[in-house]
């Protein structure tokens, strides 16, 4: 009885563990607010997932839009996304919202801070493993990101991962890790349509 009640806790833990791995919070909300937003004064908090707004039509939607399937781990319809509303005073001037994508050794959180009308004002990486990642951490390649929105990415592959009109000053910085881009490209876009379909920007 004592093993089967051992078992069972670690099941759970083990159950509890995979759901939080899924989840991309901001490790430091307070800090990382004020410092992507210099101007705001709080934030509001929202949880939102594809199986709450829309379920599988949903889905399909999104699946869609980005040209490639859902997979894996980090794109259940039950995925938790966390969208930081951000205000200044009793104006929301902008959102900050971050995916889990998968990357070549391991996940990728990537994470956009964006106007009300869904323009990147910021781009950064609080999640990468790899060997070019100081590269893909650079000031230089997130500068390159600031002032797209979703209608630059709408027409993007994922799968040719070809770039074309805007996206073509996006330049990958290391040859290396040419996995990794296409990753990163494909979790901004699946962020910007994300961040549309949740109804948050148009």
């Amino acid at each position: 009885m004592k093993r089967g009640m051992l078992l069972m806790i670690l099941l759970l833990m083990a159950i509890h563990g995979l759901y939080a791995a899924v989840g991309c919070d901001l490790n430091d909300p307070d800090r990382d607010v004020k410092r992507l937003f210099p101007a705001s004064t709080g934030y509001k908090t929202h949880y939102v997932s594809i199986q709450q707004k829309g379920g599988k039509a949903l889905l399909a939607k999104v699946e869609q839009r980005l040209g490639d399937k859902f997979t894996g781990l980090y794109e259940t319809m039950d995925v938790p996304y966390t969208v930081y509303e951000i205000y200044k005073g009793k104006e929301v001037i902008g959102y900050i919202h971050g995916v889990n994508q998968k990357g070549q050794y391991g996940g990728i959180q990537v994470f956009l801070a964006l106007n009300k009308q869904g323009v990147i004002q910021a781009f950064y990486y609080q999640k990468m493993t790899n060997q070019a990642a100081k590269s893909f951490r650079s000031s230089e390649f997130a500068r390159q990101f600031v002032g797209l929105s979703g209608q630059d990415f709408a027409s993007y592959d994922p799968k040719a991962g070809k770039l074309e009109g805007s996206l073509i000053k996006i330049k990958n910085p290391s040859v290396k890790a040419e996995a990794d881009f296409k990753a990163t490209l494909r979790g901004v876009k699946k962020n910007l349509i994300l961040m549309q379909e949740f109804g948050y920007i148009k």
